[in-house]
């Protein structure tokens, strides 16, 4: 039996649960367990404050709060089982107790680490453990705790794919084979370790096309970096405004030359029609020519509009107006520079865009040095005197979020 520390006269900041773990880390058989609670919570979602109770484990103390920290039992809109939360608003209830198997993660996971969650690294009093892996089908998706949160973003995406007539149901023509296709389930996580939001994609299983029947060139420019460079040296010297855009899904816009079959995706497949296959009209992520169909799309519509294309940078386009205002797009596969003499004429490039493709407006486009408070730093030819020493940090702390928000924005 494992002889667990107590301080009467103080409050410790581990539970039993945290103790188990400093004394066994390596057992798998260990459980979460602790007292029922259910904690009050406003929905973010509502317009009006409303409050609903969630049932939750409590498991012990914020570390420099007066906070008490639950354990996730079940999901609603803003928040996912599996994750950690400190919260005051909460009902006890002493008289039950129940123990849930410890997450396979959570097992690797120091007690000093559970303990250490500070004010900083919780986002609106939610703290996540990646506790559950991302599924790997949709049927696992189906069967997981999140379930709520993959059938949105699944479903999205099959709206995006039907909204764009990507493809028609058709019999599948002898001789012919049809490709599989496969769900890529992922959580995007923020820097601070909490969940962004759950994608989906559908991707078609391109490894299985045969050059010469299935696909041709596979080629696709992007812009240079030296051009980039060039451009935003120019808008500084001409004063010119800059916005950045990128396009959603911007692959399954590419037209194809090629006569391509695919499975139904799972989930979705036509009741009486399950014979049937899909007859690719539009591009999917995973064919290989999918970069080259989407760069030919955008080329074609740009051009149609007036814009002529750079003769040294295949990715750059410019557009001249007898009153001598001009405007430029910098492609950079779906992200791109707006440059304009005026705000006037970005808009209108962006006007024209948007009524082309499903766009993401990101507005001017963010001046790093005057985001990290950089802006009066003197250039320097290398990013560090060659010829200085190293030594490890004994000052003040460095701190990582933000070194890792600036190492982000350069990327």
């Amino acid at each position: 039996m494992l002889h667990l520390e107590y301080t009467p006269n103080k409050r410790s900041k581990s539970t039993p649960y945290e103790l188990w773990c400093k004394k066994v880390p390596n057992l798998s058989y260990l459980k979460v367990w602790g007292c029922r609670a259910v904690v009050r919570l406003t929905e973010p979602k509502r317009k009006t404050l409303g409050e609903r109770g969630i049932d939750y484990i409590f498991i012990g103390y914020a570390e420099h709060s007066k906070a008490y920290r639950f354990y996730v039992l079940e999901s609603n809109d803003s928040m996912s089982v599996n994750t950690v939360i400190e919260s005051r608003d909460a009902i006890f209830d002493e008289e039950r107790f129940i123990s849930i198997p410890r997450p396979r993660d959570m097992i690797h996971q120091s007690s000093s680490k559970i303990k250490g969650i500070t004010n900083e690294t919780i986002s609106q009093h939610q703290y996540c453990f990646n506790i559950e892996e991302d599924p790997k089908t949709f049927s696992e998706a189906i069967a997981s705790r999140d379930v709520h949160f993959w059938k949105e973003a699944i479903h999205d995406e099959i709206d995006s794919i039907m909204h764009n007539n990507t493809w028609v149901l058709a019999d599948l023509p002898p001789g012919c084979k049809a490709l599989g296709c496969k769900w890529i389930l992922k959580r995007k996580m923020k820097v601070d370790g909490t969940i962004d939001k759950y994608k989906a994609g559908l991707v078609i299983q391109g490894f299985r096309q045969k050059e010469g029947i299935d696909f041709f060139d596979t080629y696709a420019p992007v812009a240079r970096i030296s051009t980039i460079r060039l451009l935003l040296a120019l808008a500084t010297i001409h004063n010119l405004v800059i916005h950045q855009m990128d396009v959603k899904n911007a692959f399954l816009n590419g037209d194809l030359d090629e006569e391509i079959y695919m499975k139904q995706p799972e989930g979705f497949v036509m009741p009486g029609n399950e014979h049937k296959v899909c007859k690719l009209k539009k591009s999917l992520y995973g064919l290989k020519q999918a970069p080259k169909q989407w760069h030919q799309k955008f080329d074609d519509v740009v051009l149609s509009n007036g814009f002529a294309l750079n003769q040294v940078d295949k990715c750059v386009y410019s557009k001249f107006d007898t009153f001598g205002k001009r405007v430029m797009i910098c492609l950079y596969v779906d992200d791109m520079l707006v440059f304009g003499t005026d705000l006037e004429e970005v808009n209108k490039t962006k006007k024209f865009l948007s009524s082309s493709f499903e766009m993401k407006d990101l507005g001017e486009a963010k001046k790093i040095l005057k985001k990290f408070d950089f802006e009066n730093c003197s250039p320097v030819s290398t990013p560090i005197d060659p010829s200085l020493k190293l030594l490890l940090n004994k000052g003040s702390p460095v701190s990582q979020l933000e070194y890792s928000r600036a190492i982000g924005c350069l990327m």
